[in-house]
């Protein structure tokens, strides 16, 4: 018996050798048909008798390409025609494109290979790629993406790379990047003045160089890197010293897992998420000892570690350097360089010399970075491998752009059931992170090919991105409370949509009261919320300042529980008497001292009590640290109380400092109040969990926010909720910190405008 079947296929399937995938698979199962791309995806029509045709089926759904993803594979019958034969047709053009691009990817196993391959005609060439691997979005400059769409057209192929590309058996059928030495792009080493540098191979020269001590800016995937000799302990330093990075952890490169666990001590799972083809920065616990410089990650137990994804690095990499510091090329607060006349003129102050090559980059993106929770990989920041992938919502809706907020800085696109957030972007203040934002939203726009109806963005009136989405004239303006976004990003994430309670604790938000939140109990879902619980308010002397200097902080909390009569802790020692007045009248007045329910800033003053941190180099360090040295197996917390009405309550922290600096005042050490604080903090978000329930009858928690990224907290909590009956959804695809914000206004704002249509 025999059958014919039209099936479309959505999802990423084009541009990663879907079409020669089918083509193979329906050679393998003696089926008839065609295969071609559509502007939606990919459309096969097959027909063969009934057990040739279920074996294809399978085959294509679940033996896929490494880079494909399918969203959707709808099935239709169709009558026989016969057809034995099977072949790739031309793909069908003028209609509007909705195919996805892969994001950028590593170095497959095939083409590494063929790298370290004499033989091979690709042997030892910086570019080689197909269709499983290489790049993507970072090339790409409009869509179909074709190689005249991407910054391959300044480069013919050959007659060789022209028949792989046209050869259906080949692995680099259609592989747009495709190119060889003879043809393609090609790497130089210049001076730090932009000079050429003789040399007729310059990566050996460029391991040379690096195995002397000198920095080196390296042009990668999507933009630049400074690389370092990661054992060259005066190196590193000097590295820091040109960059203006004080104390905020380098990234590691390294060329295997082999070599990452004789400096780390990494899991399973980490090694697995090193490996994927994402491969994202991972934090990895240290191991003592290592001979990775001490100064890589000063005051910090973890490393942050990824392996190589291009051929530049496999070749700078292989038996070479036990790890390579790799850090974004550019200094503190500034976006990745990522053009090369701009990377020479920002970079040349830090680079010694710099190893570039002749293929553009379209589109800056950063590495991703990504830590285990609880057995579970969670990103800190979204970008290069992640992005462009789209995120399946529980519902279709109109086209919304979400602009985020103003740290983190993401911006999110909806379209149909789909939504992408964009590649890390940066901290707004900098006006070339703002340039760079601009930039991606209009990138995005053209990549996924819509327009958008409705923009939503922060309540905060002087974020750079409100006032993006201000200037936006024509369409309806969304104003989002920055944590409800929180708990619309978690809820997105997680395809969800129902009434939910939001744990939102992180930094600093507005309110809709005025105040600035950031410890929350909300309640709420896409179209609203209401906010049920908060942690007692206090006042940031100084404002902006008090997030800089946790000591600020530390003296709030103390006037806030003690009044004028403060203990005598060292704290009070390093505050001078004129700061101490200074804080005091601040407070006293309410001048530039906002009040803040923010959890953020307990963390910070926590870590100034412990003597940790009374200033940061930058942001969430205070908190990190004190994470960081919490004592193993420490079962004590300490008490905590609750005010309020019946249908709200504030949590009253004052019990807790008192507890916490008569532990101080006793002499028990910093690990021991750290982990006794986090097991404190745990306690209160069950406690607050509970109460919320108790008030809406609702179980389904939501966990989002900065303060989420604290595994320790995390680890303690999320069995404690499990075992309370609660069901928790939590982030792993985008970042609880403010980078998943953009993800939450669009899923408001989507949710609000259908609401609006529908009236």
């Amino acid at each position: 018996m025999r059958l014919r079947k039209r099936i479309e296929i959505e999802g990423v399937v084009q541009g990663v050798g879907f079409r020669p995938f089918v083509h193979q698979t329906a050679q393998r199962w003696g089926v008839g048909g065609w295969v071609l791309n559509d502007s939606r995806g990919v459309v096969v029509e097959v027909e063969g008798p009934i057990e040739c045709l279920a074996g294809f089926l399978w085959a294509i759904r679940s033996d896929i390409p490494p880079l494909a993803s399918i969203s959707r594979f709808d099935l239709s019958d169709l009558p026989p025609t016969g057809e034995t034969t099977f072949a790739i047709r031309a793909s069908q053009s003028g209609q509007r494109v909705q195919a996805r691009i892969a994001p950028d990817t590593y170095v497959c196993a095939d083409c590494r290979r063929e790298l370290f391959n004499p033989a091979d005609r690709r042997f030892r060439y910086p570019f080689i790629n197909c269709t499983n691997c290489g790049p993507r979005y970072s090339i790409v400059t409009a869509v179909p993406y074709d190689r005249p769409n991407t910054t391959m057209v300044d480069f013919s192929m050959c007659t060789a790379c022209q028949a792989e590309y046209d050869d259906p058996a080949s692995r680099r059928f259609h592989a747009q990047p495709n190119a060889c030495p003879d043809c393609g792009p090609q790497v130089r080493l210049l001076t730090a003045g932009g000079e050429p540098l003789p040399t007729d191979d310059p990566l050996a020269t460029s391991v040379g160089l690096l195995k002397q001590g000198c920095i080196l800016a390296i042009k990668g995937l999507g933009g630049y890197h400074l690389a370092v000799d990661a054992e060259n302990d005066a190196t590193v330093r000097e590295l820091r010293r040109r960059k203006v990075r004080d104390e905020k952890p380098f990234a590691l490169m390294s060329y295997d897992t082999d070599a990452v666990v004789t400096y780390t001590r990494a899991e399973p799972e980490e090694i697995r998420l090193l490996g994927g083809f994402e491969r994202p920065i991972v934090l990895l616990r240290q191991k003592m000892g290592s001979t990775i410089s001490a100064v890589v990650a000063p005051n910090n137990r973890f490393f942050g570690v990824m392996l190589p994804y291009t051929p530049v690095h496999e070749l700078l990499l292989k038996d070479n350097f036990l790890a390579l510091v790799m850090t974004s090329g550019n200094l503190s607060d500034e976006p990745i360089a990522f053009e090369d006349a701009e990377a020479i003129a920002r970079l040349k102050h830090i680079a010694d010399y710099f190893l570039i090559h002749n293929r553009r980059i379209h589109t800056r993106v950063d590495d991703s970075i990504s830590r285990v929770f609880h057995g579970k990989a969670a990103l800190l920041r979204r970008s290069r491998g992640y992005v462009p992938q789209t995120f399946t919502l529980a519902e279709s809706g109109p086209v919304v752009l979400g602009v985020g907020a103003e740290l983190k800085s993401t911006i999110c696109l909806t379209r149909g059931d789909q939504a992408c957030v964009s590649q890390h972007i940066g901290d707004l203040k900098n006006e070339e992170v703002y340039a760079s934002f601009c930039s991606t939203i209009r990138h995005l726009q053209q990549v996924l090919d819509v327009v958008p109806e409705a923009v939503a963005h922060d309540l905060h009136p002087d974020f750079q991105s409100t006032r993006y989405a201000q200037s936006c004239v024509g369409i309806p303006h969304f104003p989002v409370q920055h944590h409800h976004a929180h708990l619309a990003s978690c809820l997105a994430e997680n395809a969800e949509t129902g009434i939910t309670i939001g744990v939102i604790l992180d930094g600093l938000g507005l309110g809709s009261d005025g105040n600035i939140w950031g410890g929350e109990f909300l309640l709420g879902d896409l179209h609203s919320f209401k906010r049920l619980g908060h942690l007692d308010l206090v006042g940031m002397p100084g404002g902006d300042a008090a997030v800089r200097e946790p000591r600020r902080m530390a003296f709030a909390y103390l006037l806030a529980t003690y009044g004028d009569t403060l203990p005598p802790l060292p704290l009070l020692s390093r505050l001078s008497a004129e700061e101490q007045t200074a804080f005091r009248q601040m407070l006293s007045r309410n001048l530039n001292s906002p009040l803040t329910s923010s959890c953020g800033r307990l963390f910070d003053a926590v870590a100034a009590l412990v003597g940790l941190r009374d200033i940061v180099s930058y942001e969430g360090q205070a908190a990190l640290e004190l994470e960081q040295i919490a004592a193993e197996g420490e079962e004590g917390e300490y008490p905590f109380a609750v005010q309020g009405e019946a249908e709200t309550f504030v949590i009253d922290w004052r019990p807790l400092l008192q507890a916490l600096v008569d532990d101080l005042l006793a002499g028990v050490d910093a690990a021991r109040v750290s982990a006794r604080f986090h097991n404190s903090m745990a306690a209160m978000i069950v406690d607050g969990c509970r109460r919320c329930a108790e008030i809406s009858g609702v179980t389904q928690v939501a966990l989002s926010g900065g303060v989420f990224q604290n595994a320790l907290l995390m680890e303690t909590v999320l069995p404690q909720l499990r075992d309370a009956g609660f069901k928790v959804l939590t982030h792993a695809l985008v970042p609880a910190n403010d980078g998943g914000i953009s993800l939450g206004q669009a899923a408001i704002a989507r949710a609000r405008l259908s609401a609006i249509h529908q009236c």
